[in-house]
């Protein structure tokens, strides 16, 4: 059994936005609208689907290694703990995963972006980020990329087709990168964003552009979720996409 500790939770909630509006003021503009339909619309980081603290029944979680049977809860049974915890999302690994909600979508030239705390993860450099362009996620054949960063100050952008992985850019040091180290107080704050334009896609690491590449070079029309390796405790304040 993995024990889960609930006082990092809290914290991050409290570091969070405090003074806040309140939700019904500061609806997300990425959210789909004109429907009842939760599958149907976009997820907002201000108005959970399902309860607050609960794992959302509309997200799905889809394990590297399906085989080893893990679970995914709100409790410390769980191998990941997953919940909504606004503004945003906790999650604490286990198996090294994907999350995503189906209607977490983009396509054409957007900016898809995700703010990420990550607590003290130890010696552990495991990575996390954006996944973008995803097809296919629930089948045999699924695919996307992916935009990561690990501890160590590093970042990749690579690809996931079934089984198998292509690097598009190797690991790469980055001083845009905030680390967790013996001077952060509670959490190391990062924001993820790509942004597809007509002939380029450009990455960004708390607002410094970190690489381009051409916009054919990579998945962009897809879902947009988040990828998360073993053993990481992070939550993820926010999660958007933004036509262009």
């Amino acid at each position: 059994m993995r024990v889960l500790l609930l006082v990092p939770f809290l914290v991050v909630l409290a570091a969070c936005n405090p003074d806040a509006p309140p939700v019904e003021d500061e609806p997300d503009p990425a959210v789909e609208t004109g429907t009842d339909d939760p599958l149907a619309q976009r997820p907002d980081p201000l108005n959970p689907q399902g309860e607050d603290l609960a794992t959302p029944p509309t997200w799905t979680v889809r394990f590297d290694d399906p085989s080893r049977g893990a679970t995914v809860g709100a409790d410390s049974t769980a191998d990941v703990f997953f919940v909504n915890m606004t503004p945003g999302w906790h999650l604490t690994t286990g198996p090294a995963a994907i999350f995503y909600h189906p209607a977490s979508m983009a396509e054409g030239t957007y900016r898809a972006e995700s703010q990420v705390h990550l607590f003290d993860p130890g010696e552990r450099t495991e990575a996390f980020g954006l996944l973008f362009g995803g097809q296919d996620l629930d089948g045999d054949e699924q695919t996307y990329d992916y935009f990561v960063i690990r501890n160590s100050g590093e970042f990749l952008i690579k690809r996931r087709t079934g089984t198998e992985t292509e690097t598009l850019q190797d690991w790469t040091a980055s001083d845009a990168i905030v680390r967790f180290d013996a001077t952060s107080e509670d959490t190391a704050t990062n924001t993820l964003a790509v942004e597809v334009g007509t002939d380029e896609a450009v990455f960004f690491i708390n607002d410094t552009e970190v690489a381009r590449m051409p916009a054919d070079a990579v998945q962009t029309d897809g879902v947009v979720g988040l990828r998360v390796n073993h053993a990481l405790n992070l939550h993820v304040e926010t999660l958007s996409v933004t036509d262009l």
